[in-house]
């Protein structure tokens, strides 16, 4: 099973890598297909599914479906651009993907929140249709966004294809105990057997260079949600409260009153800061999806401003650590809350978080493992409950206390010899076992939890 870094960790726009990434990848997907098709399209209509329907209009589904068929996509987001093409698609009842001419859509015909039940491959399930000058089906594919702005055609997600495929590797591991058998056997870390994965596929020069822009976006969303103020999309008049708390945090600093902890308040900080900027629909990077987007460059942050002896030269290694580990918790169970609760999202972000910053602590593998083993293992049964279906509440806050269990799981790690009762792979199976079993209201619906027990306005 090879899971390029690449795949884990990429750049997008908030509020949901599952619920608007993938929704304007399938879009954009569907109209690469039809341009390779022989049919000629007059109109297209969308049909969104499962927990799609039900926290669409809150995680901006509708949106990025829209913009997806005018072809756009996440990588190559223009904010200015897509407001002025969805202006002119609500006014006109047409797109204009490059390539397609004019089609007939009209978003409040054409686009349908299905609120039945979820389509049988995954929660996140659209349709998307072609049609002919009289209105009948020419063309039509079903999507599922199955987490991390990850999408695959209802025939890709029959034959196995939820596995990302690839080349052959040096270090093909499928579990943790291959992982660290070929650790021990090759006497290489993880990070040096991910980059000598990394390695078949592109130069050394293009790991190094998106190594280094992955970190600098996540950077820079941190230190726009430290500056940004005022209140948040979407209905429920969420107030910007990363700014203050910076603001409070440095006046406190110096001071002989500052209290031991403090130090959480500066890892809620920085996870905040990002979960506010994904919230408002900036540009975050998956880690390893929007949800939790904020978690892993927390960690990073206060390793980077808190720790005595970090550098930034190791960042690579960080990143290439917690994409083994997430590609894991990707292949044997899941990262989408809409599939397996926020235990997958938080959780496996906590656990690729906690295995990098026991990497660039100079961890073994036995102890890199046990980092993400710890750090999951306390988010299990963790549900997924958005109140109104914004990315909002209690999604911000709780990326804060993800980075808060990284950095604690890491340094009791460090703190044995990477001996451990519980394996990260019984871990990450009793995830997926308990996603099963978690009942649909809990899972990204907003039919149970906060999300109704929480006034919506």
């Amino acid at each position: 099973m090879f899971l390029s870094v690449f795949d884990m960790f990429k750049v997008g726009i908030g509020p949901s890598s599952s619920h608007t990434m993938g929704p304007m990848v399938a879009a954009a997907r569907f109209i690469a297909t039809l341009k390779a098709s022989p049919f000629h399209a007059y109109g297209l209509r969308a049909s969104l599914h499962g927990s799609l329907a039900f926290t669409g209009v809150g995680h901006a589904t509708d949106r990025a479906t829209i913009l997806g068929l005018a072809g756009f996509e996440p990588a190559t987001y223009d904010n200015d651009k897509a407001e002025a093409a969805l202006a002119q698609i609500f006014a006109t009842k047409t797109v204009q993907p490059p390539g397609l001419g004019t089609l007939r859509f009209d978003p409040k015909a054409d686009l349908l929140f299905d609120f039945g039940p979820s389509l049988p491959g995954h929660a996140n399930g659209m349709i998307l249709r072609a049609l002919d000058a009289q209105g009948d089906v020419i063309l039509e594919e079903t999507y599922y966004s199955i987490g991390g702005g990850f999408v695959l055609t209802a025939a890709e997600l029959a034959g196995g294809a939820k596995a990302v495929g690839g080349p052959v590797v040096p270090y093909p591991f499928d579990t943790a105990a291959q992982m660290l058998a070929m650790a021990k056997a090759s006497g290489l870390s993880i990070a040096q057997m991910k980059r000598a994965n990394e390695l078949t596929v592109r130069s050394k020069a293009e790991l190094d260079q998106g190594l280094e822009r992955i970190w600098a976006v996540m950077e820079a969303c941190i230190d726009r949600g430290m500056k940004a103020e005022g209140i948040l999309p979407g209905g429920l008049k969420v107030r910007r409260r990363a700014k203050g708390i910076y603001d409070a945090l440095m006046a406190e600093r110096g001071l002989n009153m500052t209290a031991p902890h403090t130090i959480n308040d500066w890892m809620s900080l920085y996870a905040m800061a990002v979960n506010e900027e994904n919230a408002a629909g900036g540009q975050v990077v998956t880690a390893p999806t929007n949800g939790a987007a904020g978690v892993l460059p927390a960690t990073i942050r206060y390793w980077l401003d808190h720790v005595p002896g970090a550098s930034r030269s190791q960042i690579g290694d960080f990143l290439l650590t917690a994409a083994a580990v997430g590609g894991l918790c990707k292949h044997n169970a899941s990262i989408s809350g809409a599939e397996c609760g926020c235990q997958a999202e938080v959780g496996s972000a906590a656990a690729m978080s906690a295995a990098g910053l026991a990497a660039v602590l100079g961890g073994t593998p036995e102890q890199v493992e046990n980092a993400a083993e710890i750090a999951l293992e306390h988010h299990l049964g963790m549900t997924c409950d958005p109140v109104k279906g914004l990315v909002q509440v209690p999604c911000i806050e709780r990326n804060g206390l993800g980075a808060i269990k990284a950095v604690s799981a890491a340094s009791l790690a460090m703190r044995g010899d990477g001996i451990h009762l519980v394996s990260l792979d019984a871990c990450i199976e009793t995830m997926r076992q308990t996603g099963h079993d978690m009942h649909e209201k809990y899972k990204e619906t907003s039919l149970g939890g906060l999300a109704v027990n929480v006034p919506n306005c």
